[in-house]
Order: C-alpha cells, then sequence, then structure tokens
C-alpha cells in the first residue's frame, strides 16, 4: 500500500517539494514496481516505490542514470529524490509527457547512442552492481572482457536458470558455449563504452518538444554492441535507428553473430524473472549458437 502521506513529508524534508497527496493517479510502471503520476507545487512526478529491501535497485538507478547525464550524449528523467520510508522505498523523477514516437526521434536517438558509447573507460564493469530487472547484475570491473561476459553475465544467469528448472539440455549447450566464447570476437579492440544496459523499445521515448530520453537504464561499461542487440531483441526500432547510429560510428565486422550472444544474456534473465514462457526463445538461441561450440 502506498505511504502517500509520509513520503509525501519525506520529498518535503529533503528536496523541499510539497505534494498534492489527493492528487495521485496509477500509471504503468512495469511488472516489478508500483508507478504514480504525482502532483506537487513545482513539477509532476513519476513516482517509483517497492519494498524496502528494494533500496538498493532505485539507488543504483538514481546512479546510473545520473552517469548517462553527465556523459552528455543522451537525455534522461532527472532525479528528483530517492528514500526509504517505514517497510517502503521510492524514486521520484520529473514527470515527462510522451508522445508517439517519431522518425526523427529515431535519428536522433541513434546519433544520442552512438555519442554515449563514446564515454569509454579502462575496465569492464561498473563500481557498483545494480539489476536488470528485479535481478542482481554484477559489475566487479575486469579488464578482460570475454571473461567478464562469461563470468558475470552468463555463467551467472545460467546458474540462476539451473535453480528455476531449465532443461539439462540447454543447460549443457549453455555451459558448453562459455568455453568457447574467444570464437565470437576474432581479436577485436573491444571499448569499454558507458552503456545503458536494459535498452529496448519500452526504455526509451520522446516529448512534445522531439527531445529524446531513455530510462530504466542497468548501467556499466562494455561491448557496444550489447546495447544494439538488445533493441533488436523484442523490436520496436527502424531502420532509420540503426542507419543514423552507424552514420555515427560504424559497427564492427562481423556484429551479426554475436547478437544471439548479448541476447541469450537477456533471455535467460527473462527466463528466471518471468518462467517457462521463455524456455523456446532460450532455446531457440542456443541452438543458433550451438554450432559455434562444434
Amino acid at each position: 500500500m502506498l505511504n502517500l502521506i509520509e513520503i509525501s513529508t519525506e520529498l518535503n524534508q529533503r528536496v523541499g517539494i510539497r505534494c498534492n497527496i489527493e492528487s495521485v493517479q496509477v500509471v504503468s510502471g512495469g511488472s516489478i514496481n508500483s508507478a504514480y503520476k504525482l502532483l506537487t507545487d513545482d513539477c509532476p512526478l513519476f513516482l517509483k516505490t517497492n519494498k524496502a529491501d528494494s533500496i538498493e535497485m532505485f539507488q543504483s538507478e538514481a546512479e546510473g542514470l545520473q552517469t548517462l547525464r553527465d556523459s552528455g550524449s543522451v537525455e534522461v528523467p532527472e532525479v528528483i529524490d530517492v528514500g526509504c520510508v517505514n517497510e517502503q522505498c521510492y524514486l521520484a523523477l520529473k514527470w515527462i509527457d510522451f508522445v508517439e514516437k517519431t522518425t526523427d526521434a529515431e535519428i536522433q536517438l541513434g546519433s544520442a547512442l552512438a555519442n554515449q558509447h563514446r564515454c569509454v573507460t579502462e575496465q569492464y564493469g561498473w563500481h557498483r552492481d545494480n539489476t536488470i530487472g528485479s535481478t542482481l547484475q554484477i559489475n566487479i570491473c575486469s579488464s578482460n572482457w570475454i571473461e567478464f561476459f562469461r563470468d558475470r553475465r552468463l555463467c551467472y544467469q545460467l546458474e540462476l536458470a539451473e535453480k528455476r528448472g531449465l532443461p539439462k539440455n540447454q543447460l549443457v549447450q549453455g555451459y558448453d558455449l562459455l568455453k568457447i566464447l574467444d570464437r565470437f570476437f576474432e581479436d577485436r579492440d573491444i571499448k569499454a563504452s558507458l552503456l545503458h544496459g536494459d535498452l529496448w523499445s519500452g526504455n526509451w521515448g520522446c516529448d512534445i518538444s522531439k527531445k529524446t530520453y531513455v530510462y530504466d537504464p542497468a548501467v556499466y561499461y562494455g561491448d557496444r554492441e550489447s546495447d544494439l542487440a538488445m533493441t533488436r531483441l523484442f523490436g520496436g526500432f527502424s531502420d532509420v535507428f540503426y542507419s543514423a547510429y552507424n552514420k555515427s560510428w560504424q559497427l564492427d565486422y562481423g556484429w551479426e553473430k554475436r547478437l544471439d550472444l548479448y541476447n541469450l544474456y537477456h533471455l535467460l534473465n527473462h527466463f528466471n524473472l518471468f518462467g517457462h514462457a521463455y524456455l523456446e526463445q532460450v532455446a531457440t538461441c542456443l541452438q543458433r549458437l550451438g554450432h559455434w561450440t562444434k
């Protein structure tokens, strides 16, 4: 149950915002959190809430949004506050009125994403763990991308999937794949680029001024192709987006064969979050990757 009076009091004390608690409106916020639109004496807020033990999820999301903002490349919703009241934690963002996505917005996003990926660092990972959906995403840094993706991404998700009943055939295929990851990279110079980390079509939008925003990130530094791969996983991006990205920074030769590899991480995560409804997609993805293990 929403502790609106307590959260309103906390926002007033922490950031000086007074909320109209009679104006709260339930809105769509995904399957993990509760979400609301809340009017204030300043600007409307998008308020996400969850149980108090999810506070680190909201804190890492807020820091991820700020990291993306600091890159100077993509727009993100402004973080107003993140906190905890009694048995409930919350993340308050400045409300954005999104409109229907346009071709111009996709072009803008493609170019902005390429600029975001130019923000690079020396190691893969991030200074803190965060979440992908509600699953822990381990970001312990490494100087070796193949080892990072094997151990912190695929292996971790396979271990969770084993506990959640992924069939033996898929487990064997997955663990065999971990042994030959180097075959996918062919001595590529893989930059540790700033990644959104969860970039599907439901995590970006544009406002009436045609400004594009990304949100709900799972930020870390890694291979830029992994961001692009996820944009293709569930659809929703047109050719103009990819053309704008490649015009700004052309993808490396052979990127197509790494699509399934990077999306296996997300498919396993969906299996772990939502169950056997994603088993067929996991199995199909592993089957396509299977010829690399022979």
